[in-house]
């Protein structure tokens, strides 16, 4: 099996090699044969990757110890799922599982554009290509996942403890996906900058690509904060670590290039700098897997130190080089044909977000390289913690906020001072009334009364948007509120999913703000039948318990949850030893409900059974994981195809065949 495993691994490197050199060749020679060769190749790569995969999968299920990676992040006592997790629980592993992710989206690119888009494509499959042949060659030559003890342990060493979560069997995979996704419309752009194509058609071809790669690293950072709130226990979600921020940064840009595409497909404007977006995301891509991999610096979320920093910044160098070359190349047909109109138009609103939007992503790449740049040019560390992130980002997505609910009422081109009144007087005076009566009721911070106000801004225009719309829609087709609803979000899906991910986007604010400055947390150390307060809790401590198998063992404690005298429910926070790796962790247990979450860890118990807790009180965090739910169903509203657009679809392939 392992020599299986290493012979598909080193013929994948060649399909890859020769998947971009056919590709170039055949777009520069206008070669349809070797078009197609190319994708053959790079077919065969995925077929190649895909073996790898289950020759690994094999050896991590059945303990082959002999294999160096399953000895370091498996055991004979971890459990089968967690097994299979250890996929991505390393270097080696996470690498062949990104490139696995990497040729399946090519091969899926591909097959999809079979029959139309046949200039860009060379340079789609040269790109995608290019990129698999980067992560295979580090697979080959500096990390081979198939290296062999030379005397095999009788036990693995076991997955990290922080991994053995089910957080961390979703999280991994959902934030590969979002990295990985940008390459395609990356790919796309590249063909786009070759051939000189640069209407809309290599943007409508890669749209959903996009919103793919938006909406999984959108769910890799949300799914990545629950782990942080249920595995570390420290009562938050959110720490702006070095790695948090590498999956954040390109998140954020390419949120920008989603908004600010449209104003290029509506008005033929940002044409350079939309490419610039998808570029500096794609990017960002690369830099993330180098901040996690190079070892230059600390995060409980990176791998351990490698020689693989270097590389990456070369392949980074050399992305970012041929990449704004071709911008530099094509400059002159990249020209706008139209100019902003005016400051008070929607088209302004746009381009101040995506200023917010970049502005945020640059911040958060200086302070997350500051400490390394320091140390080089000074040789001092100086450590840049969540107050400057804070302090920075803050007021910019406060800003972002506001502009979420001035975008879609404002006019096109130029706003007229009738516009701004009919438009404006209602929200502004419901935000207004929201933020005073947050006062009223004790709120003193100014960010938590100009979030609150900002989001009832936000939510009153986008209600007045679909409002106005059904009652439209239904006079003139005599169509039901709720039927016209539905008809307005069948009808143009693009533009009522994304106000429906806005919603989201304001409960996710809500939910950030609150538990944030809002949050009671406090220390207690009780003996058995002795009880201690919370906020308006009271936790009684009752008993506790140890339990023990061959691959940990448990200390649970019991809490009895009273609320107004009345017992709520019963927490059982806990401490696990694993074995294996001799390393203690923390299971913390919580009360969830819409007004707050009541987190309790259990900190030790000594012999004589004093136990001690850290408890937390955070309010409204619940609609934080519920706005995550409102962008996945505006997601699929925004991305799943219209009946009209997919028949104007069909007619564009059958055109095309046809010529």
């Amino acid at each position: 099996m392992i020599t299986i495993g290493n012979l598909a691994l080193y013929l994948a490197l060649a399909t890859s090699l020769y998947a971009v050199v056919a590709s170039i060749y055949a777009a520069q020679a206008h070669r349809g044969e070797f078009v197609t060769s190319g994708e053959r190749a790079a077919y065969a790569t995925w077929g190649l990757i895909s073996i790898t995969t289950i020759v690994m999968l094999h050896a991590l299920v059945t303990n082959d110890f002999s294999i160096k990676y399953v000895a370091a992040y498996t055991s004979t006592t971890l459990p089968v799922r967690f097994r299979l997790t250890a996929l991505w629980g390393g270097m080696e592993g996470s690498l062949l599982f990104w490139t696995l992710i990497l040729t399946t989206l090519t091969s899926l690119a591909l097959f999809q554009n079979r029959c139309r888009n046949r200039e860009l494509m060379p340079y789609v499959t040269a790109t995608a290509a290019t990129v698999t042949a980067f992560f295979v060659s580090l697979l080959v030559f500096l990390i081979p996942p198939f290296a062999l003890l030379k005397f095999p342990p009788a036990e693995g060493t076991d997955l990290n403890p922080l991994l053995q979560n089910y957080w961390m069997q979703i999280h991994p995979p959902a934030l590969y996906l979002g990295y990985v996704s940008w390459t395609i419309p990356f790919g796309f752009a590249i063909g786009a900058l070759a051939t000189g194509r640069l209407d809309d058609l290599w943007i409508r071809t890669s749209r959903r690509w996009c919103l793919m790669a938006w909406f999984f690293l959108s769910l890799g950072n949300l799914f990545g904060a629950r782990w942080a709130y249920e595995v570390l226990g420290w009562g938050g979600y959110w720490a702006w670590d070095p790695v948090e921020n590498a999956a954040f940064m390109p998140l954020l840009t390419g949120t920008a290039y989603l908004h600010s595409v449209m104003i290029q497909e509506r008005k033929d404007m940002l044409k350079v700098w939309n490419m610039t977006l998808i570029i500096l995301t794609f990017a960002l891509t690369i830099f993330g897997t180098f901040l996690t991999r190079s070892g230059v610096i600390s995060s409980v979320h990176s791998f351990t130190q490698s020689g693989l920093g270097p590389y990456f910044l070369t392949f980074l160098a050399f992305v970012l080089l041929i990449s704004f070359g071709l911008v530099a190349f094509r400059i002159r047909e990249l020209r706008p044909r139209h100019q902003l109109d005016s400051l008070l138009s929607r088209e302004s609103a746009f381009l101040f977000n995506n200023l917010l939007f970049v502005g945020i992503a640059f911040a958060t790449l200086w302070g997350t390289i500051f400490p390394v740049l320091s140390e080089w040019v000074r040789g001092v560390k100086i450590t840049v913690g969540p107050p400057f992130f804070n302090r920075v980002n803050g007021p910019l997505a406060v800003a972002l906020l506001l502009l979420m609910g001035i975008g879609p009422i404002i006019a096109w081109r130029r706003a007229t001072f009738r516009n701004l009144v009919d438009n404006f007087v209602v929200p502004t005076a419901l935000g207004l009334a929201v933020g005073t009566a947050g006062f009223a009721c004790g709120m003193r911070s100014l960010s938590a009364i100009l979030v609150v106000s900002f989001s009832a801004f936000v939510l009153y225009t986008i209600a007045a948007e679909f409002h106005s719309g059904a009652r439209a829609r239904g006079a003139m087709l005599q169509e039901s509120y709720m039927s016209a609803i539905l008809g307005l979000m069948r009808k143009n899906q693009r533009r009522y999913g994304g106000y429906v991910i806005h919603v989201g986007v304001v409960f996710m604010f809500l939910g950030v703000t609150m538990s944030s400055i809002y949050r009671t947390e406090e220390l207690h150390t009780v003996k058995k039948g002795e009880q201690f307060t919370i906020d308006r809790y009271t936790l009684k401590y009752m008993d506790s318990e140890n339990k023990e198998d061959s691959h940990m063992a448990q200390l649970i404690a019991t809490l009895d949850v009273y609320e107004n005298g009345k017992q709520i429910t019963t927490l059982h926070p806990e401490k696990r030893f694993y074995k294996r790796p001799e390393q203690p962790a923390t299971e913390v247990d919580m009360r969830s409900t819409m007004r707050d979450d009541l987190y309790v860890v259990l900190g030790s118990i000594d012999d004589q059974g004093v136990a001690t807790f850290q408890a937390y009180v955070n309010p409204l965090v619940w609609w934080l994981w519920f706005g995550g739910v409102v962008l996945v169903i505006g997601t699929a509203i925004a991305a799943f195809p219209s009946k009209a657009a997919t028949l104007h679809e069909r007619a564009r392939v059958t055109s095309t065949i046809r010529r």
